[in-house]
């Protein structure tokens, strides 16, 4: 048994402080590659564990989400600038359209539910884990295809998830995927 039902909160709330610390170290140099690294272990430990020991719970829902969305504000303050100098302009035309499905997609979950809600769907986790390699890829001659193909994914997890949103009645934080109900 888990000794403290908390730790997954705990780890997330961890993950939060080392994101927000990313914002006061230069981007790429080795103290923000390691503490970027950490926070993304955490993103995966803190779920692992939940689910594992059995103490998953809407405030470690909403946590990770926090905790993901400051992740991509980091991203936009802090390696924006640098991949806007090192990729091509057309990229950001994709990376718009992402931003707008993904946008719209939380403004129909807030309209309809109430509340802010993201699904922690299968492709969701695949674009995640994408935009977490950004920073490790943008260094290498792979940066432009890799940056297009994340564009693409996430363009799926965004236009599913809105689909989601459009098609169901109620908001379930356990739905993973378009085509398959929640998993309990």
């Amino acid at each position: 048994m888990l000794a403290n039902k908390n730790l997954p909160n705990i780890i997330s709330c961890i993950r939060i402080l080392g994101t927000a610390c990313l914002l006061f170290i230069t981007p790429l140099s080795p103290l923000f590659i390691t503490i970027y690294t950490l926070a993304g272990f955490t993103d995966v430990l803190d779920g692992t564990i939940a689910r594992k020991y059995g103490t998953t719970s809407e405030l470690g829902a909403k946590l990770d989400s926090v905790a993901d969305l400051l992740f991509y504000l980091v991203m936009l303050v802090k390696i924006f600038p640098v991949m806007w100098a090192t990729l091509p302009k057309k990229i950001w035309i994709a990376v718009g359209a992402v931003l707008v499905v993904r946008g719209c997609a939380y403004l129909i979950a807030a309209a309809k539910y109430h509340r802010f809600a993201a699904q922690h769907t299968y492709m969701n986790k695949v674009s995640g884990l994408m935009v977490f390699g950004v920073p490790y890829a943008i260094i290498l001659p792979i940066a432009v295809p890799y940056c297009w193909s994340v564009c693409a994914v996430t363009m799926l997890a965004s236009a599913e998830e809105l689909l989601i949103h459009l098609s169901s009645k109620e908001y379930d934080s356990t739905r993973r995927a378009l085509l398959r109900k929640a998993v309990n």
